[in-house]
């Protein structure tokens, strides 16, 4: 239930359109996606993959938002609009991650084991950008909007274009949000 709470209170703190936990819990298609996903993520953990593929097709149906039931996703994800959002089975989403609609944390190929990026926490991936391979996205980075990332991107910059290349270095002090 803390899970829950937290989770709320993080939309309700990202998101100045929302007025209540209520209203989130009820409407947010992200908070919706994220609560399927860990249902499937259990079915996936127990080797009930095929539930798991039902229970994730029908989030995506409802929401938008496609999470494969394998991802591993950290606490507190803020998914803003969702729609077409994707996130792909050997990703692995820190803490506090921020995502807009359209991005997509996805793979290169058809290669077996580890092939989607790893977000450390509080990254911000915003609208419409892809982040693709077994890559890692440094804590407190920036993904600009459209970019594509096809590298290892260090702590707290701010990446932008195609390929995303860095154009902000940001201090222990910046903001990373």
């Amino acid at each position: 239930m803390q899970r829950l709470n937290d989770l709320l209170a993080a939309y309700e703190a990202n998101d100045p359109a929302v007025r209540s936990k209520a209203e989130v819990l009820l409407t947010n298609q992200g908070v919706h996606a994220i609560l399927f996903h860990r249902l499937a993520h259990k079915c996936y953990n127990k080797k009930w993959f095929l539930l798991a593929q039902i229970i994730s097709k029908f989030a995506r149906f409802l929401t938008g938002v496609e999470i494969h039931p394998g991802a591993q996703i950290g606490k507190r994800l803020f998914i803003d609009h969702g729609m077409g959002t994707v996130i792909g089975e050997t990703a692995v989403v820190g803490n506090d991650v921020t995502i807009f609609h359209g991005a997509t944390l996805g793979g290169t190929g058809k290669q077996k084991g580890k092939r989607h990026p790893n977000v450390e926490d509080g990254v911000l991936v915003s609208a419409n950008s892809s982040v693709l391979g077994n890559i890692t996205i440094g804590e407190g980075s920036k993904i600009g909007a459209n970019a594509v990332v096809l590298e290892d991107v260090p702590p707290h910059v701010t990446v932008v274009g195609l390929p995303a290349k860095i154009v902000r270095y940001h201090d222990e002090t910046t903001e990373s949000k």
